[in-house]
């Protein structure tokens, strides 16, 4: 674990060859703005002057995945032309991220591992870190401020309070409810951004830039809707005002960041020489798609290599089918099979060719975006995956799955059906869920279910047993995530439950190696 803030420390180094041994010690301090000066030459720093850096983005949920994307792709344009565009992250629900940031300046080292050896970088672009619990009304106040022009969202699927097999607002949300009721000290996102908006128009500001950088189809479009809809639950005037000036850009977001663990935590320390409470891990390949509809500016993204487009559909259509539905086949059947993390599981050969079955029968579904070709596309895909350094843990990737379903592999599969075509594949990827949720693995070891409808899923678990095909019609006959139709698809419905009593007569590695394709 990293020492006390503020204190000189020793910290325990893993054997790496070149590196020092376990039984030495390497003291380092905290980093900070007035460390920063003293790391090695190696470590990359913000190659503009910090001091100057005036806010200008807002970002509500800022995990480790915005730090090492979003803030990433804005240090480089600082780097290229400087302008007021800072970020000021925002915690929804805890202060862990303010606390391990505020004193260090907001910096935060991000750790790239490649196959050939780890490279690191000391990210600037973020200022500062409030807590939405602790003073609702001092992030309205960001929100609102006239400079500031972009606010940006990685809030998880279920952050948005909305139905995810329609889109809609789910207005009996226990956060909309308490937003409504509390519109000066909403917990939503949706209902922060309504609150400062309401604010702007009340003082003749133009609205701020709201972009969605979450794994959501028409990202854009959906976050818009669910604005202007909670707005009008409030003041019809206020989603007129929304609707005619506001901007909601689609992004495509990609890159794998895995969790931060104390042995990350560790590492850097003894490569850097310093004390970092929040480095982020991730890989070297990144991409950004966003819809160029800003209303007041954005910083110059395109030179860190972000796709400024009218259309982002193509892009983010093609990740969310064939890389995140992949990642949620490979997180079930790979967790289930034992293996801890998607290289492990990716290397496994059977495993593999679970995956190039499953791009068999998404790809035909996919209209290629200009210039990518898909099967290649799966290909490196498969590369990124097998990155031995990258510890990417499968359960991580299993979280919230009620949530990734419908957009991952749902939507596929309806198009396969539609055309009459094959969906073995895809529905090995739902029955692994299912077995997954069940909360117990092949080995009889509790599973460490994280999803908002958990209880639910342990009801009809407790009920159905290890009966496939009582099991998988109760979860299928959850409305919201498998809608109205999938229950009446006998071509789906027999499908997946063939699977799934496969997966508890046979175990994951058995079925996944008789998975026809």
């Amino acid at each position: 674990m990293p020492a006390p803030a503020g204190i000189a420390a020793f910290l325990p180094v893993a054997y790496v060859p070149g590196r020092p041994s376990l039984a030495e010690r390497v003291p380092v301090t905290r980093l900070s703005s007035k460390s920063l000066a003293g790391l090695p030459a190696s470590v990359r720093r913000p190659g503009y002057d910090r001091a100057a850096l005036k806010p200008g983005i807002v970002h509500l949920g800022l995990g480790a995945f915005a730090r090492a994307h979003l803030a990433e792709y804005t240090d480089d344009a600082l780097e290229h032309a400087f302008g007021a565009w800072g970020i000021v992250g925002a915690s929804l629900q805890r202060p862990d991220q303010r606390d391990r940031l505020k004193p260090q300046d907001g910096l935060y080292t991000f750790l790239k591992r490649a196959p050939e050896g780890p490279e690191l970088r000391v990210i600037g672009s973020v200022l500062d870190v409030l807590v939405a619990p602790e003073s609702p009304a001092a992030l309205i106040a960001r929100l609102a401020a006239a400079e500031t022009r972009i606010v940006s969202l990685t809030v998880t699927e279920k952050g948005y309070c909305h139905d995810p097999a329609t889109g809609k607002l789910k207005e009996s949300h226990p956060d909309i409810v308490h937003d409504l009721e509390h519109p000066n000290a909403p917990r939503s996102a949706v209902g922060l951004l309504v609150a400062a908006l309401r604010v702007r128009m009340a003082e003749g500001l133009a609205p701020f830039t709201a972009m969605s950088c979450d794994n959501l189809p028409h990202n854009g479009k959906v976050l818009a809707g669910l604005v202007r809809d909670f707005a009008a639950l409030r003041d019809d005037k206020l989603a007129a005002w929304i609707q005619a000036n506001g901007a909601f850009p689609a992004t495509m977001v990609d890159r794998i960041v895995p969790a931060t663990t104390d042995a990350d935590i560790a590492e850097v320390a003894a490569l850097l020489g310093a004390e970092d409470a929040a480095p982020v891990i991730g890989e070297p390949f990144r991409q950004w798609a966003i819809q160029d509809v800003f209303v007041s500016g954005r910083p110059d993204w395109q030179v860190a290599g972000a796709q400024m487009v009218s259309e982002v559909a193509p892009f983010e259509f093609m990740k969310l089918r064939m890389l995140n539905g992949a990642h949620s086949c490979l997180a079930y059947l790979g967790y289930l099979a034992g293996h801890e993390t998607v290289a492990q599981a990716s290397a496994d050969p059977v495993l593999a060719r679970v995956l190039e079955g499953l791009w068999a029968e998404v790809i035909p579904t996919v209209p290629a975006p200009e210039g990518v070709d898909l099967a290649e596309y799966g290909r490196a895909l498969l590369a990124r995956f097998r990155n031995p350094a990258i510890r990417h843990r499968t359960w991580q990737i299993a979280m919230d799955g009620s949530q990734k379903l419908p957009q991952r592999l749902l939507g596929t599969i309806r198009d396969r059906l539609k055309a009459g075509a094959p969906i073995d594949h895809l529905a090995l990827a739902v029955a692994a869920w299912m077995r997954y949720v069940t909360g117990t693995d092949e080995t009889g070891a509790t599973i460490d279910v994280r999803d908002p409808l958990a209880a639910e899923f342990a009801r009809i678990s407790a009920s159905a047993g290890r009966n496939a095909q009582a099991l998988s019609q109760g979860l299928i006959g959850i409305e919201a995530i498998f809608g109205t139709d999938l229950p009446r698809e006998a071509a789906f419905t027999s499908a997946v439950a063939r699977q799934l009593d496969s997966l508890f007569a046979k175990g994951a590695k058995a079925t996944a190696a008789a998975v026809r394709g």
